[in-house]
């Protein structure tokens, strides 16, 4: 697996069962400390359903003590029209490319028969790239079960810190985002099988890692990051151009900042996990890092 967990630190998480609750029960909130100064890490998810709809109290009080909060990509400075003017560019083919170029005669044919079960023809797709049309397949599927962007917990983040008149900041553009899809064009006909395989099973693919994110269990995120990111030639890829480039960039901004700044960070869950998670990196570069 799995583009909907490797594409949702983008459009919505990525982030299993109803399981056995750890201690915490709550969504994982950290203390990074250096010098006397505090700052705060939290994974987020980018969809959420009406239970989410509220940040914790030791979230917005962290926010509350922080001087600029940290996210992704700040899409609450982006109107939807300028949203769009600026996505478009990256999710359109050229050449005189089309969808069905790009992909395997039997994955054409199953998202043709796909948008056909819902009323929709595939030909109004034919000029995006594969990964544009996988999103738009995952949006589709998280509308019907009860999710949406709206309460996700980025936005969230934003609206927060927005009325209450903190700074935000970012750690990429939105182009930057996009041109990542790009590294992973030569696996389109991977990245469609994967999607397939999870939205037979939303279940397990993500509300089960959602009600993970819920409870704070950081032992499942960390389980599904190990099966997302497998040792095959798309796991091992996917995991590269989603996560450790962007996390080890991420720290490198990160570091001087955090030694006399105090900010509250909020990227996806899974950016957190492992030996390439800001986590692990950030207590290597001698930051005290505490679970709240």
């Amino acid at each position: 697996m799995n583009a909907l967990t490797r594409i949702s630190h983008f459009f919505i998480v990525a982030l299993l069962i109803t399981f056995s609750l750890n201690s915490y029960a709550a969504p994982a909130l950290y203390k990074i400390e250096k010098n006397g100064v505090s700052s705060y890490l939290f994974g987020t998810v980018h969809v959420g359903d009406a239970s989410m709809k509220g940040l914790p109290k030791n979230v917005t009080d962290a926010i509350s003590a922080s001087k600029e909060v940290i996210v992704e990509v700040d899409i609450s400075k982006l109107t939807p029209l300028e949203m769009q003017q600026r996505s478009m560019p990256f999710m359109m083919l050229s050449d005189g490319k089309i969808l069905q170029t790009e992909l395997s005669k039997q994955n054409y044919t199953k998202l043709k028969n796909y948008f056909a079960k819902k009323s929709i023809d595939i030909a109004m797709f034919n000029g995006l790239k594969p990964w544009a049309v996988m999103v738009t397949m995952m949006q589709i599927e998280f509308q019907n079960a009860g999710y949406s962007d709206k309460t996700g917990i980025d936005k969230q983040v934003l609206s927060y810190a927005k009325e209450h008149n903190i700074k935000i900041g970012e750690l990429e553009t939105l182009e930057q985002q996009l041109q990542m899809f790009d590294g992973m064009a030569l696996l389109s006909n991977e990245m469609i099988e994967e999607t397939f395989e999870q939205l037979s099973d939303i279940n397990t693919y993500f509300i089960k890692l959602v009600n993970a994110w819920k409870n704070g269990d950081m032992d499942t995120l960390t389980d599904y990051y190990n099966m997302s990111f497998d040792d095959s030639n798309y796991g091992e890829i996917s995991e590269q151009v989603m996560l450790t480039n962007r996390n080890n960039n991420w720290v490198k901004q990160l570091t001087p900042r955090l030694a006399n700044e105090q900010l509250f960070i909020a990227v996806g869950a899974l950016h957190l996990p492992e030996k390439h998670g800001l986590l692990k990196q950030l207590r290597d570069k001698g930051f005290s890092v505490t679970r709240l």
